[in-house]
């Protein structure tokens, strides 16, 4: 059980759902509603002095919107309202802890909030997937099931995504650079200017080449290392 009470922000510009919205969270335990905004411009002016574990934001606003809002609040947990669907990969893009589609629900309300609970209770915790945009919308990429990542023969900005169980995944506009900042130091590497590897699917490796466990269209995947890149793999190996 967590020992304090978790201390909520709420944001939405429609006065009706935000009095809804408070109305629902003081029905549910060890929640405290520490303050109430209709404008998020009012919000961010407060934000230095204010003490909280995590903001429930309305999307649709004027002046600035919630995702706006999001990208400004730092650490802090955030939870989404909003009676657009189509703002939720945007949503999920700044690490949103869950995005709630109105009319809020109690039920579904208390779901998000056992996930701020979890956040909360461990710290610590990291992802173990990243989340990627794809060409059926976001895709979440379990690292042990994530074998290596091309660049796309069809489009340099797109990548491939080679899955343990033979799958293939289109990762849309997304840089080796962003990849490489989600994904987990030693147990990935940038190999040459085209590919990473997850290294545990080195089987052998010699001054210039890596020969994998991994099969592709019925052949052993082999991968080059490249000058600028074969210092890291030494020190990851």
């Amino acid at each position: 059980m967590i020992n304090r009470m978790l201390r909520c922000v709420l944001v939405d510009d429609e006065h009706l759902a935000l009095q809804y919205m408070k109305v629902l969270l003081e029905q549910i335990p060890e929640i405290e509603v520490v303050k109430v905004y209709d404008n998020p411009l009012k919000f961010l002016e407060d934000l230095s002095h204010l003490k909280f574990d995590f903001c429930i934001l309305d999307i649709e606003m004027p002046g600035m919107n919630g995702i706006q809002v999001a990208n400004l609040l730092g650490d802090k947990k955030v939870i989404f309202t909003t009676a657009y669907t189509e703002y939720a990969v945007e949503a999920f893009e700044v690490d949103a802890v869950d995005y709630i589609c109105k009319p809020v629900k109690k039920e579904r309300l208390q779901k998000a909030i056992e996930k701020v609970k979890v956040i909360s209770l461990n710290p610590n915790i990291k992802n173990e997937y990243i989340k990627a945009n794809t060409e059926k919308g976001k895709a979440l990429l379990y690292f042990e099931s994530l074998s290596f990542i091309s660049v796309s023969e069809v489009d340099s900005r797109d990548k491939v995504a080679y899955l343990s169980n033979g799958n293939q995944v289109k990762l849309k506009n997304i840089s080796f650079h962003k990849l490489l900042q989600q994904l987990p130091e030693r147990q990935f590497c940038q190999v040459n200017k085209k590919e990473i590897i997850a290294m545990n699917i080195v089987k052998y490796y010699s001054y210039d080449l890596i020969e994998s466990n991994y099969v592709l269209e019925g052949k052993v995947k082999s991968f080059t290392i490249g000058n600028n890149f074969r210092e890291q793999f030494l020190r990851y190996i």
